[in-house]
Protein backbone atom coordinates (compact mmCIF):
# COMPACT_ATOMS: atom_id res chain seq x y z
CA UNK A 1 0.00 0.00 0.00
CA UNK A 2 1.51 3.35 -0.69
CA UNK A 3 1.92 6.10 1.35
CA UNK A 4 -0.63 8.68 2.18
CA UNK A 5 -3.57 5.75 1.35
CA UNK A 6 -6.01 5.28 4.36
CA UNK A 7 -4.96 1.78 5.29
CA UNK A 8 -8.91 0.23 5.72
CA UNK A 9 -7.76 -2.71 7.59
CA UNK A 10 -7.54 -0.94 10.70
CA UNK A 11 -10.63 -0.02 12.38
CA UNK A 12 -10.81 3.89 12.87
CA UNK A 13 -11.21 3.63 16.78
CA UNK A 14 -7.77 1.58 16.58
CA UNK A 15 -6.18 4.37 14.47
CA UNK A 16 -7.55 6.93 16.72
CA UNK A 17 -5.18 5.15 19.15
CA UNK A 18 -5.76 4.78 22.89
CA UNK A 19 -6.19 7.85 25.01
CA UNK A 20 -4.18 7.01 28.11
CA UNK A 21 -1.15 5.49 26.21
CA UNK A 22 -0.82 8.73 23.40
CA UNK A 23 -1.72 11.04 26.50
CA UNK A 24 1.26 9.26 28.76
CA UNK A 25 3.48 9.17 25.87
CA UNK A 26 3.40 12.60 25.49
CA UNK A 27 3.58 13.50 29.22
CA UNK A 28 6.98 11.40 29.19
CA UNK A 29 8.62 13.41 26.10
CA UNK A 30 7.36 16.53 27.80
CA UNK A 31 9.47 15.45 30.21
CA UNK A 32 12.09 14.66 28.72
CA UNK A 33 12.04 18.30 27.01
CA UNK A 34 12.15 19.94 29.69
CA UNK A 35 15.81 17.90 30.93
CA UNK A 36 16.85 19.22 28.03
CA UNK A 37 16.05 22.86 28.26
CA UNK A 38 17.53 22.75 32.16
CA UNK A 39 20.75 20.79 31.10
CA UNK A 40 20.87 23.45 27.98
CA UNK A 41 20.57 26.60 30.29
CA UNK A 42 22.07 25.59 33.38
CA UNK A 43 25.12 26.77 32.41
CA UNK A 44 24.30 30.26 31.64
CA UNK A 45 23.49 30.81 35.76
CA UNK A 46 27.46 29.12 36.59
CA UNK A 47 29.59 30.92 34.32
CA UNK A 48 31.02 33.20 37.12
CA UNK A 49 31.86 30.93 39.69
CA UNK A 50 33.22 28.85 36.19
CA UNK A 51 35.49 31.89 34.89
CA UNK A 52 36.76 32.49 38.89
CA UNK A 53 38.25 28.71 39.02
CA UNK A 54 39.19 28.43 35.61
CA UNK A 55 40.10 32.32 35.09
CA UNK A 56 39.11 32.09 31.21
CA UNK A 57 37.91 35.16 29.10
CA UNK A 58 34.44 35.79 28.72
CA UNK A 59 35.47 35.00 24.90
CA UNK A 60 35.79 31.33 26.40
CA UNK A 61 32.64 31.55 28.17
CA UNK A 62 30.57 32.64 25.46
CA UNK A 63 32.07 29.56 23.46
CA UNK A 64 30.84 27.14 26.19
CA UNK A 65 27.42 28.36 26.70
CA UNK A 66 26.70 29.53 22.58
CA UNK A 67 28.49 28.12 19.96
CA UNK A 68 29.99 24.96 21.72
CA UNK A 69 26.93 23.30 22.32
CA UNK A 70 24.66 25.08 19.25
CA UNK A 71 27.15 23.93 16.48
CA UNK A 72 27.16 20.21 17.86
CA UNK A 73 23.24 20.16 18.37
CA UNK A 74 22.21 22.34 15.47
CA UNK A 75 24.19 19.84 12.58
CA UNK A 76 23.89 16.18 14.32
CA UNK A 77 20.18 16.64 14.37
CA UNK A 78 20.02 16.22 10.62
CA UNK A 79 21.72 12.75 10.66
CA UNK A 80 20.07 11.08 13.91
CA UNK A 81 16.45 12.59 11.96
CA UNK A 82 17.21 11.24 9.35
CA UNK A 83 17.81 7.90 11.34
CA UNK A 84 14.81 8.38 13.47
CA UNK A 85 12.48 8.47 9.64
CA UNK A 86 13.97 5.10 9.05
CA UNK A 87 14.40 3.84 12.82
CA UNK A 88 12.89 3.34 16.22
CA UNK A 89 11.86 6.83 17.66
CA UNK A 90 11.74 5.54 21.15
CA UNK A 91 14.68 3.96 21.26
CA UNK A 92 16.55 6.85 19.92
CA UNK A 93 14.82 9.55 22.24
CA UNK A 94 16.33 7.10 25.32
CA UNK A 95 19.71 7.18 24.18
CA UNK A 96 19.92 11.01 23.44
CA UNK A 97 18.53 11.29 27.40
CA UNK A 98 20.77 9.20 28.50
CA UNK A 99 23.77 10.64 26.45
CA UNK A 100 23.04 14.43 27.58
CA UNK A 101 22.17 13.78 30.98
CA UNK A 102 25.30 12.04 31.52
CA UNK A 103 27.44 14.66 30.06
CA UNK A 104 25.46 17.35 31.92
CA UNK A 105 26.69 15.58 35.43
CA UNK A 106 30.49 14.89 33.90
CA UNK A 107 30.83 18.92 33.42
CA UNK A 108 30.84 18.41 37.60
CA UNK A 109 33.78 16.19 37.13
CA UNK A 110 35.84 18.44 35.04
CA UNK A 111 39.24 19.54 36.35
CA UNK A 112 40.21 21.83 33.47
CA UNK A 113 38.25 23.93 31.54
CA UNK A 114 38.87 22.14 28.43
CA UNK A 115 37.16 19.01 30.08
CA UNK A 116 34.34 21.02 30.57
CA UNK A 117 34.19 22.79 26.83
CA UNK A 118 33.78 18.24 25.69
CA UNK A 119 31.32 17.66 28.30
CA UNK A 120 29.60 20.65 27.65
CA UNK A 121 29.84 19.77 23.77
CA UNK A 122 28.55 15.98 24.53
CA UNK A 123 25.58 17.94 26.19
CA UNK A 124 24.70 19.35 22.52
CA UNK A 125 25.22 15.66 21.19
CA UNK A 126 22.84 14.06 23.20
CA UNK A 127 20.19 16.88 22.59
CA UNK A 128 20.46 16.69 18.99
CA UNK A 129 18.38 13.08 19.00
CA UNK A 130 15.78 14.48 20.88
CA UNK A 131 13.21 16.82 19.33
CA UNK A 132 13.09 16.16 15.82
CA UNK A 133 12.17 12.00 16.72
CA UNK A 134 9.76 13.64 19.26
CA UNK A 135 7.75 15.78 17.05
CA UNK A 136 7.59 12.96 14.46
CA UNK A 137 6.07 11.00 17.21
CA UNK A 138 3.41 13.05 18.09
CA UNK A 139 2.78 13.85 14.96
CA UNK A 140 1.58 9.84 14.93
CA UNK A 141 -0.01 9.93 18.17
CA UNK A 142 -2.48 13.03 17.34
CA UNK A 143 -4.45 13.93 14.15
CA UNK A 144 -4.35 17.77 12.62
CA UNK A 145 -7.11 18.80 14.76
CA UNK A 146 -5.68 17.95 17.90
CA UNK A 147 -1.77 17.96 16.80
CA UNK A 148 -1.80 22.26 17.49
CA UNK A 149 -1.85 21.51 21.39
CA UNK A 150 -0.43 18.21 21.27
CA UNK A 151 2.68 20.39 20.12
CA UNK A 152 2.15 22.80 23.00
CA UNK A 153 2.03 20.74 25.66
CA UNK A 154 5.35 19.70 24.45
CA UNK A 155 6.59 23.00 24.21
CA UNK A 156 5.94 23.87 28.12
CA UNK A 157 9.28 21.75 28.27
CA UNK A 158 11.10 25.14 27.06
CA UNK A 159 9.33 27.16 29.89
CA UNK A 160 9.72 24.45 32.56
CA UNK A 161 13.16 24.08 31.81
CA UNK A 162 13.69 27.93 32.16
CA UNK A 163 12.49 27.91 35.50
CA UNK A 164 14.05 24.88 36.76
CA UNK A 165 17.33 25.80 35.94
CA UNK A 166 16.35 29.38 37.41
CA UNK A 167 15.29 29.03 40.48
CA UNK A 168 16.54 25.61 41.42
CA UNK A 169 19.71 25.85 39.71
CA UNK A 170 20.50 29.15 41.45
CA UNK A 171 19.63 28.11 44.97
CA UNK A 172 21.74 25.24 44.42
CA UNK A 173 25.05 27.18 43.18
CA UNK A 174 24.60 29.21 45.94
CA UNK A 175 24.17 26.38 48.28
CA UNK A 176 26.71 23.97 47.10
CA UNK A 177 28.72 25.15 44.01
CA UNK A 178 28.52 25.28 40.59
CA UNK A 179 29.76 21.28 40.18
CA UNK A 180 27.18 19.54 42.70
CA UNK A 181 24.64 21.60 40.24
CA UNK A 182 26.01 19.94 37.37
CA UNK A 183 24.74 16.68 39.17
CA UNK A 184 21.90 17.80 40.69
CA UNK A 185 20.24 18.56 37.05
CA UNK A 186 21.97 16.08 35.30
CA UNK A 187 21.14 12.82 37.21
CA UNK A 188 17.39 12.51 36.88
CA UNK A 189 17.58 12.88 33.23
CA UNK A 190 18.50 9.31 33.48
CA UNK A 191 15.23 7.91 35.43
CA UNK A 192 13.76 9.83 32.20
CA UNK A 193 15.19 7.83 29.99
CA UNK A 194 14.05 4.85 31.30
CA UNK A 195 10.83 5.78 31.51
CA UNK A 196 11.08 6.68 27.92
CA UNK A 197 12.58 3.10 26.81
CA UNK A 198 10.62 0.66 28.75
CA UNK A 199 6.85 2.51 29.51
CA UNK A 200 6.64 3.86 25.52
CA UNK A 201 5.36 2.43 22.90
CA UNK A 202 6.32 3.29 19.05
CA UNK A 203 3.72 4.45 16.99
CA UNK A 204 3.38 3.28 14.01
CA UNK A 205 3.94 5.75 11.56
CA UNK A 206 0.47 7.75 10.49
CA UNK A 207 -1.43 6.58 12.88
CA UNK A 208 -3.11 9.63 13.74
CA UNK A 209 -3.81 9.69 9.93
CA UNK A 210 -5.01 6.59 9.37
CA UNK A 211 -2.76 6.23 6.07
CA UNK A 212 0.14 3.77 5.70
CA UNK A 213 3.53 4.56 5.68
CA UNK A 214 5.59 2.90 2.70
CA UNK A 215 9.07 2.01 4.75
CA UNK A 216 11.07 2.13 1.01
CA UNK A 217 10.15 5.73 0.75
CA UNK A 218 13.79 7.21 1.83
CA UNK A 219 14.44 11.25 2.31
CA UNK A 220 17.67 13.71 2.09
CA UNK A 221 18.58 16.84 3.37
CA UNK A 222 18.25 18.48 -0.35
CA UNK A 223 14.62 17.20 -0.49
CA UNK A 224 13.57 18.45 2.81
CA UNK A 225 15.08 21.48 1.68
CA UNK A 226 13.12 22.11 -1.58
CA UNK A 227 10.24 20.93 0.19
CA UNK A 228 10.15 23.37 3.01
CA UNK A 229 11.08 26.41 0.32
CA UNK A 230 9.00 25.20 -2.27
CA UNK A 231 5.77 24.67 0.11
CA UNK A 232 4.83 28.27 0.78
CA UNK A 233 3.00 28.12 4.01
CA UNK A 234 5.94 26.00 5.00
CA UNK A 235 8.42 28.22 3.90
CA UNK A 236 6.95 31.59 5.70
CA UNK A 237 5.86 29.31 8.81
CA UNK A 238 10.28 28.79 9.01
CA UNK A 239 10.75 32.05 8.83
CA UNK A 240 8.21 33.45 10.87
CA UNK A 241 9.45 30.89 13.39
CA UNK A 242 12.85 31.72 13.59
CA UNK A 243 12.16 35.89 13.71
CA UNK A 244 10.19 35.12 16.39
CA UNK A 245 13.30 32.78 18.29
CA UNK A 246 15.46 35.55 17.35
CA UNK A 247 14.28 37.99 19.44
CA UNK A 248 13.32 35.45 21.68
CA UNK A 249 16.53 34.15 22.44
CA UNK A 250 17.90 37.69 22.63
CA UNK A 251 15.43 38.71 25.33
CA UNK A 252 16.54 35.38 27.14
CA UNK A 253 20.21 36.19 27.07
CA UNK A 254 20.40 40.13 28.07
CA UNK A 255 16.81 40.14 29.56
CA UNK A 256 18.09 39.42 33.19
CA UNK A 257 20.76 42.41 32.48
CA UNK A 258 18.59 44.74 31.73
CA UNK A 259 16.49 44.06 34.94
CA UNK A 260 19.98 44.44 36.30
CA UNK A 261 21.19 47.44 34.73
CA UNK A 262 18.40 49.62 34.50
CA UNK A 263 16.30 48.68 37.29
CA UNK A 264 18.79 47.89 40.17
CA UNK A 265 17.42 44.83 41.09
CA UNK A 266 20.07 41.61 42.29
CA UNK A 267 20.80 38.34 40.48
CA UNK A 268 18.64 36.61 42.99
CA UNK A 269 15.77 38.69 42.24
CA UNK A 270 15.73 38.45 38.85
CA UNK A 271 16.20 35.01 38.72
CA UNK A 272 13.10 34.56 40.72
CA UNK A 273 10.94 37.14 38.20
CA UNK A 274 12.07 35.45 35.04
CA UNK A 275 12.13 31.67 36.60
CA UNK A 276 8.35 31.63 37.78
CA UNK A 277 7.14 34.24 34.51
CA UNK A 278 9.42 31.56 32.35
CA UNK A 279 7.70 28.42 33.95
CA UNK A 280 3.82 29.59 34.59
CA UNK A 281 3.24 32.22 32.41
CA UNK A 282 4.82 31.01 29.72
CA UNK A 283 3.80 27.68 30.21
CA UNK A 284 0.16 29.24 29.98
CA UNK A 285 0.52 31.07 27.14
CA UNK A 286 1.79 28.20 25.29
CA UNK A 287 -1.16 25.69 26.06
CA UNK A 288 -2.90 29.07 25.53
CA UNK A 289 -1.73 29.36 21.47
CA UNK A 290 -2.04 25.82 20.92
CA UNK A 291 -6.17 25.53 22.25
CA UNK A 292 -6.57 28.29 20.56
CA UNK A 293 -5.22 27.20 17.20
CA UNK A 294 -6.62 24.12 17.26
CA UNK A 295 -10.23 25.50 18.12
CA UNK A 296 -10.12 27.82 15.34
CA UNK A 297 -8.92 25.75 12.76
CA UNK A 298 -12.09 23.57 13.47
CA UNK A 299 -14.17 26.36 11.54
CA UNK A 300 -10.98 27.72 9.36
CA UNK A 301 -7.24 25.80 9.47
CA UNK A 302 -5.58 28.69 8.22
CA UNK A 303 -6.17 30.08 11.87
CA UNK A 304 -3.68 27.95 12.86
CA UNK A 305 -0.91 30.66 11.33
CA UNK A 306 -3.31 33.33 12.14
CA UNK A 307 -3.61 33.23 15.48
CA UNK A 308 0.24 33.45 15.84
CA UNK A 309 0.11 36.96 13.35
CA UNK A 310 -2.49 37.94 15.74
CA UNK A 311 -1.17 37.36 19.26
CA UNK A 312 2.46 38.94 17.53
CA UNK A 313 0.56 42.48 16.65
CA UNK A 314 -1.51 42.25 19.75
CA UNK A 315 1.94 42.46 21.58
CA UNK A 316 3.98 44.65 20.10
CA UNK A 317 2.12 48.17 22.43
CA UNK A 318 3.17 46.10 25.61
CA UNK A 319 6.57 46.07 24.33
CA UNK A 320 6.57 49.60 23.78
CA UNK A 321 4.96 49.94 27.57
CA UNK A 322 7.35 47.39 29.01
CA UNK A 323 10.67 49.05 27.09
CA UNK A 324 9.67 52.47 27.95
CA UNK A 325 8.80 52.09 31.74
CA UNK A 326 11.20 51.68 34.63
CA UNK A 327 8.50 51.05 37.51
CA UNK A 328 7.67 47.75 38.08
CA UNK A 329 4.62 48.16 39.13
CA UNK A 330 3.63 48.63 35.66
CA UNK A 331 6.38 46.34 33.52
CA UNK A 332 4.85 43.48 35.45
CA UNK A 333 2.10 43.05 34.57
CA UNK A 334 2.95 44.25 31.07
CA UNK A 335 5.93 41.74 31.42
CA UNK A 336 3.06 38.94 32.35
CA UNK A 337 0.74 39.44 29.28
CA UNK A 338 3.36 39.83 26.59
CA UNK A 339 4.81 36.55 27.73
CA UNK A 340 1.45 34.72 27.66
CA UNK A 341 0.88 36.17 23.66
CA UNK A 342 4.82 35.35 23.47
CA UNK A 343 4.65 31.67 23.55
CA UNK A 344 1.80 31.13 21.65
CA UNK A 345 3.78 30.11 18.69
CA UNK A 346 5.72 26.95 19.32
CA UNK A 347 2.92 24.51 19.47
CA UNK A 348 1.17 25.46 16.23
CA UNK A 349 4.48 26.42 14.45
CA UNK A 350 5.62 22.54 14.87
CA UNK A 351 2.29 21.28 14.29
CA UNK A 352 1.65 22.69 10.93
CA UNK A 353 4.88 21.79 9.23
CA UNK A 354 4.47 18.18 10.50
CA UNK A 355 0.74 18.74 8.93
CA UNK A 356 2.47 19.84 5.74
CA UNK A 357 4.83 17.01 5.49
CA UNK A 358 5.08 13.27 3.86
CA UNK A 359 5.29 10.62 6.77
CA UNK A 360 9.00 9.68 5.65
CA UNK A 361 10.69 12.54 5.95
CA UNK A 362 8.82 14.77 9.91
CA UNK A 363 11.70 14.02 11.58
CA UNK A 364 14.62 15.60 9.29
CA UNK A 365 12.33 18.02 7.87
CA UNK A 366 11.96 19.02 11.68
CA UNK A 367 15.60 18.73 12.51
CA UNK A 368 16.55 20.92 9.36
CA UNK A 369 13.76 23.63 10.37
CA UNK A 370 15.56 23.51 14.17
CA UNK A 371 18.93 24.12 12.50
CA UNK A 372 17.84 27.17 10.72
CA UNK A 373 16.15 28.53 13.69
CA UNK A 374 19.22 27.68 15.78
CA UNK A 375 21.74 28.64 13.35
CA UNK A 376 19.91 32.06 12.67
CA UNK A 377 18.39 32.72 16.01
CA UNK A 378 20.51 31.16 19.06
CA UNK A 379 23.58 32.20 16.39
CA UNK A 380 22.55 35.72 15.71
CA UNK A 381 19.46 37.07 17.79
CA UNK A 382 21.83 37.65 21.29
CA UNK A 383 24.37 38.73 18.74
CA UNK A 384 22.73 41.28 17.33
CA UNK A 385 21.26 42.61 20.98
CA UNK A 386 24.60 43.09 22.05
CA UNK A 387 26.36 44.77 18.75
CA UNK A 388 23.38 47.16 18.92
CA UNK A 389 23.96 47.98 22.57
CA UNK A 390 27.67 48.65 22.16
CA UNK A 391 27.04 50.72 19.09
CA UNK A 392 24.13 52.73 21.43
CA UNK A 393 26.31 53.12 24.54
CA UNK A 394 27.79 56.40 23.80
CA UNK A 395 24.06 58.04 23.71
CA UNK A 396 22.51 56.11 26.13
CA UNK A 397 25.03 54.71 28.63
CA UNK A 398 23.51 52.08 30.84
CA UNK A 399 20.70 52.20 29.20
CA UNK A 400 21.47 51.15 26.22
CA UNK A 401 21.30 47.62 26.31
CA UNK A 402 17.21 48.91 26.90
CA UNK A 403 17.16 50.29 23.37
CA UNK A 404 18.85 47.55 21.78
CA UNK A 405 15.98 45.19 23.54
CA UNK A 406 13.86 47.45 22.04
CA UNK A 407 14.79 48.17 18.84
CA UNK A 408 15.09 44.52 18.44
CA UNK A 409 11.41 43.85 19.49
CA UNK A 410 9.67 45.11 16.55
CA UNK A 411 11.26 42.57 14.18
CA UNK A 412 7.95 40.53 15.73
CA UNK A 413 5.88 42.83 13.16
CA UNK A 414 7.72 41.28 10.47
CA UNK A 415 7.17 37.72 11.89
CA UNK A 416 3.61 38.63 12.41
CA UNK A 417 3.34 38.92 8.05
CA UNK A 418 5.11 35.71 7.61
CA UNK A 419 2.79 33.83 9.44
CA UNK A 420 -0.03 35.93 8.27
CA UNK A 421 1.42 35.09 4.60
CA UNK A 422 1.45 30.84 5.54
CA UNK A 423 -2.28 30.91 6.91
CA UNK A 424 -3.14 32.71 3.18
CA UNK A 425 -1.71 29.37 1.44
CA UNK A 426 -1.84 26.93 4.36
CA UNK A 427 -5.46 25.30 3.54
CA UNK A 428 -4.59 25.02 0.31
CA UNK A 429 -0.86 23.53 1.08
CA UNK A 430 -2.48 20.92 2.98
CA UNK A 431 -4.93 20.03 0.35
CA UNK A 432 -1.96 19.65 -2.16
CA UNK A 433 -0.31 17.02 -0.12
CA UNK A 434 -2.94 15.21 0.78
CA UNK A 435 -3.51 14.71 -3.05
CA UNK A 436 -0.11 13.59 -4.06
CA UNK A 437 -0.31 10.91 -1.18
CA UNK A 438 -3.18 9.61 -1.94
Amino acid sequence: MAEGTVDERVPISMREGNLFRRHYALIILTLAYTSSHVDRGIVNILLQPIKNEFNVSDTWLGLLSGLAFALFYATLGIPIAMWADRGNRRNIIALAVTIWSAMTAACGLAGNFTQLLVARIGVGVGEAGSSPPSHSMIADLYPKEQRSMAMAFYSIGVYAGAMIGLILGGWVVHNYGWRATFFVVGLPGLLIALLVRFTMKEPLRGHADGIAHDAALKSNILQVFKHLWNTRSARHITIGLTLVSFVGYGGLIFGPSFFMRSLGLDLQTVGLIFGLIAGFVGGFGALMGGYLADRLSRRDMRWNAWVIAVAKILGMPLFIIFYMSSDLTIMLPVYIVSSILGAFYLGPSFAMIQSLTPLHMRALTSAVMLFVLNFIALGFGPLTVGLLSDLLEPRFGTESLRWALFLSAFIGVWAAVHYYWAGQTYREDVAKLTAQDA
